[in-house]
């Protein structure tokens, strides 16, 4: 299914050894110079998908950073709905008082309705651009602020027709472990009828502390909620030094444990969409890198003539260029990768799979997707 491009390979050349036309080829790879490969450029091979594959549920995230998402961010769900599952705008921010940030969703809804997409609302404890434990806390223990939350919550479900509640509370104090598993449970008493799900920092045992795990307790939150997206990347971020975004390693670490605490029939594994060019040398302190698309960086990797690397050990391909005198390393995702963690998912028979976020182009990825899995639509 999938072809490392070799020196001296040809489109035409490698579409003829597979009894494939070139233009199916630059389709799928959606390859917009077709006559100019990167050496260790991953292409998917077309396939015919085996009708018994295993069926998932796909979410995809969907970010945007105006008042309304842009046509690009409603094109790019668009292109991809018929794979998805569920759709979440990124998302309600909860403010001191329990009320919730108004959003603009333009025609998410209706690209949602054509496609049988479930559409979700989404909460985060973000203020002032950063998630606030603090703010976790006043939600958690005043009563007046929690009931706000739930009323005004189902209000805008309501308004958007939608039977399901996402609650993306991050860096939650480790004191406040309880009063968050406390929290669904009524949030799921009060919203009755109401799916509810959470997301999940990427712990690997259950007395992992620090600022970003110590508040989730895997085994209760698994019991209460329909189900977890547990955040299986940024290990490799735009502030740390070059690294695979979710290595392979790490991210079966965090998968295999959270098996041992949650049903693997309500787990779906996070992914990213996107990886970082980092300027070298890494220092702490540098400017954050770079996020890029996969297709941006095969781009970047064609216009800087660098050949593509691939790490066996991560499962994550990468490459290294010059500019301006300063030496980049950069991380990115392809067929490769995204291959190792469906065979993960498949492995460990997980409910699915969540991508952050919706404003990377990946064809490569959900080619691979619907190869390998049916999706479930609602």
């Amino acid at each position: 299914m999938i072809y490392i491009v070799k020196q001296g390979d040809s489109l035409y050349a490698i579409a003829k050894r597979f009894g494939t036309n070139s233009a199916t080829l630059a389709s799928i790879n959606e390859l917009p110079d077709p006559d100019v490969l990167v050496v260790g450029q991953a292409l998917v091979l077309p396939s015919t998908p085996n009708p018994d594959r295993p069926m998932i549920e796909t979410n995809l995230y969907v970010e945007w950073y105006t008042e309304a998402p842009s046509q690009n961010v409603i094109n790019q769900v668009e292109k991809n709905a018929d794979q998805l599952t569920y759709m979440m705008p990124f998302a309600y921010e909860v403010k001191r008082d329990g009320s919730l940030t108004s959003m603009d969703w333009g025609s998410l809804s209706e690209v949602a309705n054509t496609h049988r997409v479930e559409t979700v609302i989404v909460l985060v404890n973000i203020e002032n651009y950063a998630f606030s434990d603090t703010l976790a806390h006043t939600i958690f223990t005043n009563e007046t602020v929690k009931n706000n939350v739930f009323t005004q919550t189902v209000a805008e479900a309501k308004k958007r027709g939608t039977k399901h509640i996402h609650i993306d509370f991050e860096y939650i104090d480790k004191e406040d472990r309880e009063n968050y598993v406390n929290f669904l449970k009524e949030f799921k008493d009060f919203a009755k009828g109401y799916a509810i799900s959470a997301s999940l920092a990427p712990k690997t045992s259950a007395e992992q502390n620090g600022k970003w795990y110590g508040g989730f307790d895997y085994k209760a939150i698994g019991e209460v909620v329909d189900f977890v997206v547990i955040m299986t990347y940024e290990w490799g971020y735009s502030g740390g030094p070059p690294m695979a975004v979710s290595p392979i390693g790490p991210v079966r670490k965090v998968l295999e444990y959270a098996v041992t605490e949650i049903e693997p029939s309500k787990i779906m594994m996070g992914q990213n969409l996107y990886g970082y060019d980092w300027t070298l040398p890494y220092k702490q302190g540098n400017p954050i890198a770079k996020a890029l698309s996969p297709q941006q960086a095969i781009q970047l990797a064609k216009n800087r003539n660098a050949a593509i690397e691939y790490d066996k050990v991560a499962q994550a391909p990468y490459f290294h260029y010059w500019l301006d005198g300063k030496e980049h390393e950069v991380w990115f995702e392809d067929a490769r990768s995204i291959e190792a963690k469906f065979k993960l998912l498949k492995e460990l028979k997980l409910l699915g799979i969540a991508y952050w976020h919706s404003g990377f182009d990946f064809p490569q990825n959900w080619y691979l997707l619907q190869e390998m899995f049916r999706m479930n639509k609602k």
